[in-house]
């Protein structure tokens, strides 16, 4: 039982398999908590078992219930720690049987019902909805049966949406004000609604970029005598750079985005790029340097619109419309007055829609391994190598075996990047993966221990995206190469798990 893919495969043939006596899943589950005792980090693989095991035998784990919670029925039983996988593992077992079993919950005790209700909002994927005594029905996702146009949730995002599209009529700060309300509730919205939750991140980023441009656009805040410039390049340029780390994360983090948001994505991208050369030629001096950037952006719009010639017509009143009407006159000015229509041109420029496919899904992971828990150290000789193990669920993430890194930071401030084997990576269920791997930690000789950090990192490259691909497939081009520079391979990695602390102690090597 020493290898982690034999012990897993046997679990999931438990799950296929039927039991006669209770007698049998007793005996199944004794074993399944050796295994679990012996080797903790299995606990996914086990309590999933036991999903099926519970849900498969109903009538053979009735009988074994007072045994399993302990109870009594006269006598208070102490209550179980609800941070011991092992009793986790029973639960999950009794309550997907008690599912098929209406008179099971009548053997539970009080703690039971708050444990399930616990484990139901912490665990829902391995604890059923049940209909318990005196309690409703525990909410379940949306069914598939009811359409969008009926699902609340639903109309409250496409509601919100309609709203902030009338904004142009408001005042500077109404608009400011309604897009963050706005955002606020789309933030909420996905953490209520987790099948929505893909599509109301989503938007709310896009809606965040827009503010960030507005704010940066204040007429009221480029009109300032020259002392004052320093500060507002500061804010314009974090603004641009943050629209920028927000559309690369908006086009490789989600699936099931379309052309159509993609378009808009590189909109927004085309416009922070635009603020970005305003702040470079206020705070550069001479004109020399401002040709190439000029040209350089100049540049993206043709390619732009090279790219997306087919969305342009629902593109009007645009910022990148108003540039291409503006091109003849662009490429014959010099950089002062590119820089001048620039400004002006996005102030003008309208808001665009954005479309909303039928299924987006934010890529998220989850590190089961290391649990971040432990107190104790993880000690090894300075300069030698000590392997952690890390085991993380990946949940809709397109291509994992190129696209998942894991990185470690040190408190020095070093930093690890850890490109995982494509064997490491196991595909459980559609859009699901699991990256089981073990990463090499070496440092210098330490006084004390102290923690590290652990996260998964998603890679992207602009290459890789749809609009480049688009480019390749068209007829106005013939390679890449046409791509302008700044587009033409940029490379970088978005975090997309919580980091996890792991002590470890490097220790002086004897004399």
């Amino acid at each position: 039982d020493s290898s982690r893919d034999i012990r897993e495969a046997l679990h999931e043939l438990l799950c296929c398999t039927n039991v006669s006596t209770k007698e049998g899943i007793h005996l199944a589950l004794v074993e399944l908590l050796k295994n679990l005792t012996k080797y903790p980090t299995d606990r996914e693989s086990i309590w999933k078992c036991l999903k099926f095991l519970g849900s498969r035998h109903p009538t053979l784990v009735l009988p074994l219930v007072p045994e399993l919670l302990s109870t009594h029925p006269f006598f208070d039983t102490p209550e179980p720690d609800m941070d011991d996988p092992a009793y986790i593992a029973v639960l999950v077992l009794i309550f997907n049987a008690a599912k098929s079993c209406p008179t099971m919950p009548a053997l539970f005790s009080d703690h039971t019902f708050r444990h399930y209700a616990y484990l139901r909002d912490s665990l829902s994927h391995l604890v059923p909805p049940l209909r318990l005594p005196g309690r409703k029905l525990v909410s379940s996702p949306v069914s598939p049966s009811i359409t969008p146009h009926e699902d609340p949730s639903q109309q409250f995002l496409h509601q919100s949406l309609e709203r902030v599209y009338n904004l142009q009529h408001l005042d500077p700060q109404g608009i400011q004000e309604l897009l963050e309300f706005t955002i606020r509730d789309l933030q909420r919205l996905g953490e209520l609604q987790s099948e929505l939750a893909g599509m109301a991140d989503f938007t709310a980023t896009y809606l965040q970029c827009q503010l960030l441009l507005i704010k940066a656009l204040q007429e009221k805040l480029w009109n300032v005598a020259a002392p004052l410039y320093l500060k507002q390049n500061a804010l314009a340029s974090a603004a641009a750079k943050q629209i920028l780390e927000e559309t690369y994360k908006m086009e490789f983090m989600y699936s099931g985005v379309e052309s159509r948001q993609v378009v808009i994505i590189h909109h927004m991208r085309l416009q922070a790029k635009a603020l970005q050369l305003i702040v470079t030629a206020r705070t550069t001096r001479g004109v020399e340097p401002l040709f190439g950037m000029c040209e350089k952006f100049l540049q993206e719009v043709d390619s732009f619109q090279r790219c997306f010639i087919s969305e342009l017509p629902h593109m009007q009143g645009s910022f990148v419309d108003k540039l291409l009407d503006l091109m003849p006159r662009l490429v014959t000015s010099k950089p002062s007055e590119v820089v001048k229509i620039l400004q002006t041109t996005l102030r003008q420029s309208t808001f665009l829609h954005l479309p909303l496919p039928e299924q987006l899904h934010r890529a998220t992971a989850n590190i089961i391994e290391p649990t971040g828990e432990s107190d104790n150290p993880l000690r090894f000789t300075s300069g030698l190598v000590v392997a952690l193990d890390v085991d993380a669920t990946l949940e809709h993430v397109q291509d994992p075996q190129g696209t998942v890194k894991v990185q470690v930071l040190y408190p020095d401030g070093q930093a690890q990047l850890i490109h995982p084997k494509p064997a490491d990576f196991r595909n459980p269920g559609p859009g699901r993966h699991r990256l089981i791997t073990q990463v090499y930690l070496s440092h210098t000789a330490w006084t004390e221990p102290c923690q590290i950090e652990v996260r998964l990192l998603l890679a992207y490259n602009s290459n890789r995206s749809k609009a480049s691909a688009k480019i390749a497939k068209s007829t106005w081009n013939e390679s890449l190469e046409a791509l302008p520079p700044s587009e033409n391979g940029i490379e970088g990695t978005i975090p997309f798990s919580k980091p996890v602390k792991v002590y470890i102690m490097p220790k002086p090597a004897r004399r």
